[in-house]
């Protein structure tokens, strides 16, 4: 079945054959090759190395309007090599440009999951719908869901997320120490906090300009 078969217009950049943009929350990977194309699920061809595992929330983005680019929401279903199945959410949207806007760090997080300890770490960097975090002894596995509450400036923002991608290490050196844990979660943006994170993240940038500028 190909990408001719999707309703929208705006699904175009899912036709068989077609390249893509792949947003695992962390990363923007392009040039993703759509091998197979269904209404509701695509498989796509990709490095080995950028293979997300199975579970993991993504966007797909791709052709593009004066307004933005089109961009789809999905879940990894399996994974053979370097091919990837992703079940499609909802139809594609034009998400604007602004949704590109990432920055901050170092602002506290709260991390909430059903029938464990609270745990508080500090943000990596944010957007409008992704955050990465640093955390100490915590167990989080790919496509894990959780409450991310977070402190940006005289605000606070919090929102259901999943995680996307899980990196642990142990400290060793120079004694061995407390499970230092980075992950990448996406959540769904609600427009009132997105402007909160866009402009926190936006003053911040000038700041840093302007600090930058001085010295």
């Amino acid at each position: 079945m190909t990408g001719d078969l999707f309703p929208l217009e705006g699904s175009a950049f899912l036709a068989e054959g077609s390249r893509l943009e792949l947003d695992n929350g962390e990363a923007r990977i392009p040039g993703i090759r759509v091998v197979r194309a269904a209404e509701k699920a695509v498989t796509l061809s990709l490095a080995l190395d950028d293979v997300p595992p199975p579970g993991a929330a993504v966007t797909l983005r791709g052709g593009g309007t004066p307004r933005g680019r089109y961009a789809v929401r999905g879940t990894v279903t399996s994974t053979d090599e370097n091919r990837v199945e992703i079940r499609l959410i909802g139809e594609p949207e034009i998400e604007q440009l602004r949704h590109y806007v990432r920055g901050g760090g170092g602002e506290n997080v709260l991390l909430v999951r059903p029938g464990e300890v609270e745990a508080i770490g500090w943000v990596h960097d944010i957007s409008e719908n992704s955050v990465r975090a640093h955390f100490t002894d915590v167990e989080v596995r790919p496509g894990a869901p959780m409450v991310l509450r977070v402190q940006l400036g005289a605000d606070i923002v919090e929102f259901p997320a999943v995680a996307t991608k899980v990196n642990a290490i142990r400290q060793r050196v120079p004694s061995r120490g407390p499970l230092m844990v980075e992950l990448v979660a996406v959540f769904e943006e609600d427009e009132r906090q997105a402007k909160i994170i866009r402009r926190y993240v936006l003053r911040q940038q000038m700041a840093r300009a302007r600090a930058a500028a001085s010295a």
